[in-house]
């Protein structure tokens, strides 16, 4: 098959006799696939790729680090949105403000949490997940963090909030924001499944989570990026 006259036009001055250069490689991209295509002595090869291949050819010459991780990191990893890091707190108590009226000031609590897993990335809201202890393998099960202001997949609805851009500090930042009791709560507890309030109001001033409480909702495997 001869080779394809390419598209592509130099936008260099004509003055400046540039050579044109010769069409090597090309890549179509389907709604449903990748086609790669060589042209090389006069003939043309075809084949399907993935975006995972492609990817990886273009960073095999690129240098990559994640610098220092702190000693609390579980791992590092790329998502969609940027590189991220996973730290680790163990079971602890922490100081809680919860917004209710308006009108009226923030309740403060001092709660026990079991070991928390923070999935960070610098200036943004975490993702926060639970675990009875800091997690070894991919098996692992991880359960939902019995708080507020998260989500079922454990994104955390900021509100105004502004997290620090180290990323260290984000854990001990997101307990400083206000909690509210507006947002979905449900199934955070097995005692106390439609009615987080309830389970906090047990849990205030005293020392240790119950983890027997926490409801399961997958494995490490299911939050790596």
């Amino acid at each position: 098959m001869p080779e394809p006259e390419s598209e592509v036009r130099w936008v260099l001055p004509e003055s400046l006799e540039v050579p044109p250069d010769k069409l090597k490689v090309r890549l179509d991209f389907y709604g449903e696939l990748i086609i790669l295509s060589i042209f090389e002595n006069g003939t043309t090869t075809t084949r399907m790729v993935s975006a995972h291949d492609i990817a990886m050819t273009m960073l095999r010459n690129i240098p990559l680090s994640s610098g220092l991780l702190p000693p609390s990191a579980l791992w590092w990893g790329r998502s969609s949105g940027g590189p991220e890091v996973a730290l680790w707190r163990p079971g602890r108590v922490w100081p809680v403000a919860i917004i209710g009226e308006l009108d009226r000031p923030p309740v403060r609590m001092k709660l026990p949490m079991p070991g928390l897993i923070f999935i960070c990335q610098p200036a943004s809201a975490p993702r926060v997940f639970a675990a009875k202890d800091r997690p070894k393998t991919l098996n692992d099960p991880i359960y939902h963090a019995p708080l507020y202001n998260l989500f079922n997949d454990g994104r955390n609805c900021q509100g105004s909030h502004r997290f620090p851009s180290n990323i260290e500090e984000i854990p001990e930042s997101f307990f400083t924001s206000f909690f509210t009791t507006t947002a979905d709560s449900n199934g955070r507890s097995k005692s106390h499944p439609r009615n987080l309030m309830d389970l906090w109001k047990e849990l205030d001033g005293r020392r240790k989570y119950p983890v027997s409480d926490l409801v399961r909702c997958g494995s490490v495997r299911d939050i790596i990026s």
